[in-house]
């Protein structure tokens, strides 16, 4: 499915909280939302809009769309973290501040059928890409989430998985929350302690390493795999190709037209950065 005709419109700041180490939660309304499906992103500008034009940074980011609120005046979440001059300018946006948004973009993940199991691998800011997914999962089947980060601050969204009632489980390099270690074992051992069935399905979305190494682990024991990725974008409509990708078959992709999400055995991951 594609997204829908994308709005372009100012967004007024509900809330852009910290939430420990490096992770924000940013929620802004925005009049005319045209809604989402799980995996679709949006074009964030780079801190709120004042009353003189700055043009520093020049560039939006790309943002997954965390979690949508229906209503009067519909209202999207994104969670990030501050790692460069945008991010921490985003950071700055005060209640009641505008930021300039483009989507729903993109295209977006494929629901497992109707009681199939799904079993979602998120790392970093990749996390972000998920929520939604796990929420339709759910609706249609077993759902596993595995969270991975370097330690229990880097962790995005703990507490709004684990209110969905899914199966959460989590692994931390340090040991600071849930298993030592790397997501990827997490995801091994939930792929060992069943027999594959028809229809089961992973997704994964994080580090180019980390959706590698899953799409190996999946592949090897008979499972479907899809992967969203997390590639810098300038336009986030396919007409600056500053995002292409190579695909197995040797043409090249755009992961804001064509993506972010591709079965994993599309990708051509030595040519992925």
């Amino acid at each position: 499915m594609s997204a829908p005709l994308p709005l372009r419109a100012d967004a007024v700041v509900r809330e852009n909280r910290a939430e420990g180490g490096a992770n924000h939660r940013l929620r802004v309304a925005l009049p005319g939302w045209p809604g989402a499906e799980p995996g679709h992103f949006v074009m964030l500008s780079p801190g709120a809009q004042g009353g003189a034009l700055r043009f520093d940074p020049l560039l939006p980011r790309p943002m997954a769309v965390y979690r949508t609120h229906a209503g009067a005046t519909p209202e999207i979440e994104v969670l990030y973290k501050t790692t460069g001059r945008g991010t921490a300018l985003l950071a700055q946006a005060r209640t009641g501040d505008t930021l300039r948004v483009v989507g729903p973009l993109g295209v977006p993940f494929a629901l497992a059928p109707p009681g199939a199991r799904s079993i979602l691998v998120g790392g970093g800011t990749g996390i972000a890409s998920l929520y939604e997914l796990s929420r339709a999962a759910r609706l249609r089947g077993p759902v596993v989430v595995l969270l991975g980060a370097r330690r229990a601050d880097d962790l995005m969204g703990r507490d709004d998985f684990a209110e969905l009632g899914v199966d959460l489980r989590i692994a931390t390099e340090d040991g600071s929350a849930g298993r030592r270690g790397l997501v990827t074992e997490l995801l091994e051992a939930a792929l060992d302690a069943a027999a594959p069935a028809a229809g089961d399905r992973v997704y994964a979305c994080g580090p180019t390493p980390m959706m590698r190494r899953a799409a190996e682990i999946a592949a090897a024991r008979g499972r479907a795999v899809q992967v969203s990725l997390e590639n810098r974008m300038a336009c986030g409509f396919g007409v600056c190709l500053g995002c292409a990708v190579p695909r197995a078959d040797g043409t090249l992709a755009l992961v804001c037209r064509d993506g972010p999400v591709f079965g994993a055995d599309a990708v051509s991951w030595a040519g992925v950065p």
